[in-house]
């Protein structure tokens, strides 16, 4: 049975440009969006396409539950980048966050946002796939725009795709990188671009990096998504060579990273499990 999408949709949004898509194309097919923000870098734009957009803290329990309870949100989605560092700080946490995260054994992202799923359903809120609003950017398998891999560059592909998968059982990250079948990288909690920095300067040049979705991916939470910042990265620290996921994968700006690499000989594709 298909899901019946409420009029009035709810956006946890994080930093970058996925949340501003969804709620611009929610909004061109007839939906409301009342965004809770978690990140001031998009929130101009997101006031464009938003009936509402509330400043929080994604320590602020408490605050963002009574939002939705005022606003009568009954379907949510979690889009855009809130960085797992603020664990560490555990700045602006009210009591609430704290008595979660401390009920958590591992703060890894399945567990914390599983939970946090979970606080929602208590609430009366689905919590929605990520890709509903915004499947036209999930990438098909093949080579896009005009550089070509290698054959080299294919066998440093294909165990970058093995070694990320791997990576993704446990839940430490979705990215790596390679240079001549050997582990340059592997993400963890510093996020994919500073993950190809510490890999390529190890590389020194012609990195290979691989991006995929993990083997159990819940597509509520954690898509995996690359945009132009992630080509710039490679570009900066002389990667060669970027890999996604066909089909699991979204592309952000595509013909702009796109045209991007063409500009810059880097060899960008999707690739099948």
């Amino acid at each position: 049975m298909s899901l019946m999408l409420e009029n009035k949709q709810g956006l946890i949004a994080g930093d970058g440009i996925l949340p501003v898509k969804m709620a611009q194309y929610a909004k061109e097919n007839g939906f409301e969006v009342v965004c809770i923000s978690l990140a001031k870098d998009n929130r101009a734009k997101l006031k464009k396409y938003c009936s509402k957009v509330y400043e929080c803290h994604p320590g602020e329990i408490n605050k963002i539950e009574n939002i939705l309870r005022t606003e009568e949100i009954k379907q949510a989605t979690f889009l855009g980048k809130v960085h797992k560092r603020v664990l560490l700080q555990l700045h602006k946490f009210d009591a609430r966050a704290i008595e979660i995260l401390k009920s958590i054994k591992r703060l890894n992202d399945d567990e914390v946002m599983l939970l946090i799923v979970r606080e929602f359903e208590k609430l009366g809120i689905t919590v929605l796939d990520q890709t509903i609003f915004i499947k036209n950017l999930m990438i098909p398998a093949g080579v896009l725009g005009k550089n070509k891999p290698t054959e080299e560059q294919l066998q440093d592909v294909n165990y970058g795709f093995w070694l990320a998968k791997e990576m993704g059982k446990i839940d430490v990250g979705q990215s790596v990188v390679i240079k001549d079948k050997m582990a340059m990288a592997v993400e963890a909690i510093e996020g994919t671009d500073m993950c190809i920095k510490r890999g390529s300067k190890l590389a020194k040049k012609d990195a290979v990096v691989v991006k995929v979705a993990k083997p159990k991916q819940d597509k509520r939470f954690d898509i995996p998504a690359v945009g132009l910042r992630t080509l710039k990265t490679m570009k900066k620290y002389k990667a060669a060579l970027l890999a996604v996921e066909a089909d699991e994968t979204i592309i952000v700006n595509q013909e702009e990273v796109i045209k991007f690499a063409d500009e810059n000989n880097i060899v960008l594709m999707a690739v099948n499990s």
